[in-house]
């Protein structure tokens, strides 16, 4: 194996299992590695991994802040399409991932690499998204996924291979965690272990982090208004923001009032149904106050197709196909759809409630004049009539049909 390999670029974190991973591949194939560590919001001191990268002999190493990014060309555009997954989840990792994938393929073409490498496992969804990811951008590329080749199938073996090769072992990670977590600026996924049993109710006091729970939230609502421009949000308050900075303000609003904690099972990709907690405060905010935004600005036929495409549209997502054509061309109406979306929504924000209380928009398709119900000159309600009776002429002539067998 090693002579096919001479360069891999690694989605490195700093954390256990992929300084395990990296080492492990400096091992198992004789290559030279590239770490990649990127700044989605997850929190953290992102220099740490830099630090370790180097004491483990690697000489390229990239550390990015693509907050902005992420949140501007791919968190807005999949809300433009008020994307759930199973009519629950927000797609907080699924969203992450292509991202990384493309400037995984970008360092990889930068460097010379002939291969990339992940710390996602055969069981789950990450391995799908990142790969695919891969093939899309660099058709040529190789891929290492360790969780599929190697042998250290327990917490216990990767702490022994850490100690046996000098790799630091952070305290916590000694027992047995209670579940795992992934962060980024939109969402916190916690999984496994205490959670595995759908039935066991989830401890929230100790795995939510970016928020309260609705019950410990404050007895006063908090209200805001959100500025809108072609389906994006751009201001809080009349605050104009960048797009990371707006979402990270809407965490801290919908967090301190115990808004986006969901307890989901759901279906994987590769087949499995999984259990997790899902944190997403500011992107619950910001689905409750587009809806709210549309319900005045787009069309009606417009709006129920959209609502339509959506549940096709999360799915590509989830599954890891962002770089799909079909993707490109359900975003593509997406984006033509959202064109008219902009004015001003206000929300009360209320021990987990997102309650919009008002919308306005300059381009605004509701018309006081004509559904007021005092008297009014612009609609003739006899009309009504005709469009009735054309509507169930085939619901008569059914009828009909069936009085006489």
């Amino acid at each position: 194996m090693s002579d096919k390999i001479k360069k891999v670029v690694l989605a490195y974190s700093g954390g256990l299992d992929t300084s395990v991973i990296l080492r492990w591949l400096q091992d198992t194939y004789g290559c030279e590695v590239v770490t990649f560590t990127a700044d989605l919001g997850q929190g953290g001191e992102l220099e740490i991994a830099r630090k370790k990268a180097e004491t483990m002999g690697v000489k390229e190493i990239y550390v990015e802040d693509l907050r902005e990014t992420f949140v501007k060309d791919y968190v807005f555009p999949m809300f433009r399409a008020n994307a759930l997954y199973e009519g629950t989840y927000l797609l907080g990792t699924s969203i992450a991932r292509p991202l990384i994938a493309k400037r995984q393929i970008e360092i990889a073409i930068a460097t010379g690499a002939d291969a990339v490498s992940h710390g996602a496992t055969g069981k789950g969804n990450d391995q799908v998204r990142f790969e695919l990811g891969y093939y899309a951008l660099k058709p040529d590329i190789k891929i290492i996924a360790p969780w599929r080749e190697w042998d250290l199938a327990s917490r216990t073996k990767l702490i022994e291979y850490a100690e046996q090769h000098q790799i630091p072992v952070p305290r916590d990670k000694r027992g047995e965690p209670p579940f795992s977590q992934d962060a980024n600026l939109l969402h916190i996924s916690s999984e496994g272990k205490a959670l595995e049993d759908p039935w066991q109710e989830p401890e929230y006091d100790h795995i939510l982090t970016r928020m309260v729970t609705p019950m410990a939230a404050p007895d006063r609502p908090t209200e805001i208004t959100i500025d809108f421009e072609a389906g994006d949000p751009v201001a809080i308050d009349g605050e104009k923001m960048s797009p990371a900075t707006l979402l990270a303000r809407l965490n801290d609003l919908g967090g301190a009032n115990g808004i986006g904690a969901i307890d989901l099972v759901e279906n994987r990709f590769v087949g499995m149904k999984s259990r997790g907690v899902y944190e997403t405060p500011g992107g619950t905010v910001l689905l409750a106050a587009r809806r709210g935004m549309e319900s005045i600005t787009l069309d009606r036929g417009a709006s129920h197709l959209k609502d339509e495409l959506m549940p096709r549209y999360a799915e590509l997502i989830y599954n890891g196909f962002w770089f799909s054509p079909e993707r490109e061309m359900l975003q593509a109406a997406i984006d033509k759809a959202s064109e008219p979306v902009a004015g001003t929504v206000r929300v009360k924000l209320y021990k987990g409630n997102v309650i919009v209380t008002g919308r306005k928009s300059p381009g605004s398709l509701y018309d006081q004049d004509i559904v007021t119900f005092e008297e009014d000159s612009v609609y003739d309600q006899r009309d009504a009539e005709g469009f009735i009776k054309l509507n169930a002429l085939r619901l008569r002539l059914l009828g009909r049909r069936s009085q006489k067998s």
